[in-house]
């Protein structure tokens, strides 16, 4: 594991913003760090407004989305609502329709099978819009690539709306209108929407059309905020806002379908962390498992008690995700090591069986074991369908343009993708992607990195410290929850192995200068022994509270140790 320091920005800056904020130094540090230098700039980062959301408007191709929308309300057009699978895609539906449905009774909702249509918009999705009457279909999350399938529409007599958030290829769809920031002829201010985000503000545009306000649009951020915690978009900008307030309509009044999965929780007050790894989880479950319908239901449901049924059947989805996920890791790294690839540049792994659903979160455990870039594959109809994952600086998406000769479909991000390809061209294409990520992937890339924010002293860790650097949050990418290191520490002699199988440790720490803190350090159990002995060592670590038996306090979260002396 590389240990990387964040530069230190200058004293000229850093002791102005501490003075003019009356804050430490090293938090005035970390705020410079984030390009935030300004008393103006640290209320709007620390106090997010709805009126900093841009005006929808300025999306290419946003007013003619909404004249064609309000044409179809006006002729008594059928409305088709369809989206990706996904956290993303089912949160887009079930936005884009809830708002829909608030003031027009003709609207419908389509997820395409896993299994039976694949990832985006399907032929068969568009047959379906054609035997039931519907004249326009809003495609959310995907479609961006569908040249073909917008084709077969048109002639069908069938428009489509496309919002989605992908890179578009060389030649966009023939739809009535695209929204995309990422188009390339879209001057819209912010770029890394999610698909919901896109969702959002078609609805922001039509909400316009009835004297609606922003506020009048805060119930529906609640299923923002959860695509935006899913999809990995940066947490930045206008998808800070809408985190903000979607976090605040969780925590305040979420629909009964978030209610429902929260329902069972201890916790009074839910993260983006909370968001990432208990509600996303299980609405992707249902898309995984059985259908993404499931998890639209779910949130668009306006009983309770209906909702807590149908969230406690997803529950069990979730549960044989779980299962499914932890059978085909196993299986993926004996297929490794029986193949001795473990020294390979990529990681790719194929069997016909493995569970369709679960293939993306297999190839992000495997990154946990192997850190190289990552696909698994599995038998999809007469294709294989895989995967994509990548590690920190490696472009995936790059990596599979240059070996498009082999593969069928493919679309994603920098970071994350999916793709078919002829089960004939696998071994074709397994051989090119290793050549293309040898050839250009960089060492750096090839070993985990923990980016410190800064060092400081146990003595720095107080109650105001930790108030205030909550309100750094929500957290995710690029405003990851700051990682400190912390340098000759010792342990007191009471730490411990925890954890079924022992692989966690239970820090108690202390400083040089005296000061003591408890610590919790996951899969680190191994180090117990070595730091029992009185050796000193350095910790890189974050900063949380730890509730138990009804009190509150601040622990370290230690991600990692190194000792020069061992």
């Amino acid at each position: 594991m590389r240990w990387t320091l964040k530069p230190i920005p200058s004293s000229k800056k850093i002791k102005p913003l501490a003075k003019e904020l009356s804050i430490s130094s090293s938090l005035a540090t970390l705020l410079v760090q984030r390009n935030i230098t300004t008393f103006q700039q640290a209320k709007t980062f620390f106090r997010p407004e709805l009126s900093g959301l841009h005006d929808p408007f300025l999306m290419q191709d946003m007013q003619i989305a909404v004249n064609r929308i309000e044409k179809a309300i006006s002729a008594d057009e059928n409305i088709l609502v369809y989206g990706d699978y996904d956290v993303d895609g089912t949160s887009s539906v079930a936005l884009v329709a809830s708002y829909l449905k608030s003031y027009y009774a003709n609207v419908a909702t389509y997820i395409p099978d896993r299994y039976e249509e694949g990832y985006g918009i399907s032929f068969k999705g568009i047959d379906f819009a054609e035997d039931n009457n519907f004249s326009l279909i809003i495609a959310l999350d995907c479609g961006i690539k569908a040249i073909d399938k917008v084709d077969y529409a048109n002639k069908k007599e069938i428009d489509f709306i496309i919002c989605d958030h992908h890179r578009p290829g060389k030649e966009l769809p023939k739809a009535v209108a695209i929204l995309d920031p990422k188009r390339e002829d879209c001057s819209y201010p912010f770029d890394e929407l999610c698909g919901c985000g896109v969702g959002f503000k078609l609805i922001q545009a039509l909400a316009s059309n009835r004297n609606e306000t922003i506020d009048d649009l805060k119930i529906y951020l609640d299923m923002v905020a959860t695509a935006i915690a899913a999809d990995i978009v940066p947490i930045t900008g206008e998808n800070r806002i809408l985190a903000y307030f979607g976090l605040e309509q969780i925590n305040t009044h979420p629909r009964n379908g978030i209610k429902a999965i929260i329902h069972q929780l201890k916790k009074e007050i839910l993260s983006i962390t909370d968001v990432v790894f208990v509600i996303a989880p299980r609405i992707n479950a249902a898309g995984r498992i059985k259908h993404g319908n499931y998890a639209v239901e779910l949130l668009m449901e306006q009983n309770f008690d209906t909702a807590k049924t149908m969230a406690a059947e997803i529950e069990v989805f979730n549960n044989d995700r779980r299962d499914l996920d932890k059978v085909i890791t196993q299986e993926a790294l004996q297929q490794l090591l029986e193949n001795k690839e473990e020294q390979d540049f990529t990681t790719v792994v194929y069997q016909a069986d493995w569970h369709k659903g679960v293939i993306g979160i297999v190839a992000s455990r495997l990154i946990e074991t192997y850190y190289k870039p990552t696909l698994v594959f599995t038998k999809s109809g007469d294709k294989l369908a895989a995967s994509a994952r990548s590690v920190k600086g490696f472009d995936v998406y790059n990596a599979l343009d240059a070996c498009s000769t082999h593969i069928e479909q493919f679309g994603g991000h920098k970071y994350a993708a999916g793709l078919t390809l002829l089960e004939e061209n696998y071994e074709k294409f397994k051989h090119k992607f290793e050549q293309v990520v040898k050839d250009t992937i960089s060492e750096e890339s090839r070993t985990p990195e923990i980016k410190i924010d800064l060092e400081i002293e146990f003595s720095d860790i107080t109650p105001k410290f930790y108030r205030i650097l909550k309100q750094f949050g929500p957290f995710g990418p690029q405003n990851m929850s700051p990682i400190f290191i912390a340098k000759n520490i010792k342990d007191t002699g009471y730490s411990k192995k925890v954890g079924a199988d022992e692989d966690h440790l239970k820090l108690s720490l202390i400083d040089e200068n005296g000061v003591k803190f408890n610590g919790i350090g996951f899969n680190l159990g191994k180090w117990h022994t070595k730091i029992s002995k009185g050796n000193l060592f350095d910790i890189v670590f974050s900063i949380d509270e730890n509730y138990w038996n009804g009190n509150t306090s601040l622990q370290l979260i230690i991600k990692d140790i190194k000792t020069s002396s061992l």
